[in-house]
This record gives C-alpha cells, sequence and structure tokens, in this order.
C-alpha cells in the first residue's frame, strides 16, 4: 500500500463529505448550514488542490482543474456570506443563504467529479 496515495485519496473524499455536509439542508435556512463546515470544506479542498499539483498526467490535469473549481465556488460562497454579514445591513437573508449554499452544490458537483475520476483511475490501474 502507497501511503502518498491513502493521503491523497483521503483528502480528496473529505474534501465531498465535508462540502456535502454543508449542502445538505433546506437551501434558504442558515441554521441547516454551519459557517465552520464550510470553512473546513475550504481548508481541506485546498489542501487537496495542494496535493494534486505533483501529477503530471492528463488525468491530473482534469483532477487539478476540478479542484479549481471547487476551491474558487467555496471561496466565493464564503465570501458572499462574509459580505452578508459584515457589510450589509442585512445580515443572512433566504436569498443569500440560498446563493451560498448554490455554490457550494457547484463545489459538491466539482468534488463528485474528482471523486468518480479517482474511483475509475483506481479501477484501470488494477486491470
Amino acid at each position: 500500500m502507497n501511503l502518498e496515495k491513502v493521503v491523497f485519496a483521503f483528502f480528496i473524499v473529505l474534501a465531498l463529505t465535508l462540502n456535502f455536509g454543508f449542502f445538505l439542508g433546506t437551501i434558504d435556512n442558515p441554521v441547516h448550514h454551519s459557517v465552520y463546515e464550510l470553512f473546513a470544506a475550504i481548508v481541506v479542498s485546498l489542501i487537496a488542490t495542494i496535493l494534486k499539483f505533483g501529477d503530471r498526467t492528463h488525468l491530473g490535469a482534469v483532477l487539478l482543474a476540478t479542484s479549481l473549481v471547487a476551491d474558487l465556488q467555496l471561496i466565493t460562497a464564503a465570501v458572499v456570506w462574509a459580505v452578508a454579514e459584515h457589510v450589509t445591513h442585512t445580515g443572512l437573508t433566504p436569498y443569500i443563504m440560498t446563493i451560498i449554499v448554490s455554490l457550494s452544490g457547484g463545489a459538491l458537483l466539482a468534488n463528485v467529479t474528482s471523486v468518480v475520476l479517482l474511483v475509475a483511475e483506481t479501477i484501470a490501474v488494477r486491470r
């Protein structure tokens, strides 16, 4: 067993599960979505992105692209949340929460794509 591959897969799957945990719930209800879980999803997603920089294959480039998309969407969701909380006087309205969760949903789709590609590559290597 290769420890480097275990760590690589661990962070890819952890990024997916944390993002899913944040995404799950009523889309416009801030009580169902934790800012700490969004922060954890961003941190783990950034770690997964850094780990993907070493792969020089075509599949590695696609994995990196999916990770960059997830990072961009999660960071944008965090910026929207911060602006809503600290800049505007309205706070987290259902409309703003819907935007944040929708951005997280896009990142979730990118993470699912990344995990599917990882599993496909693992199956191809076995044969």
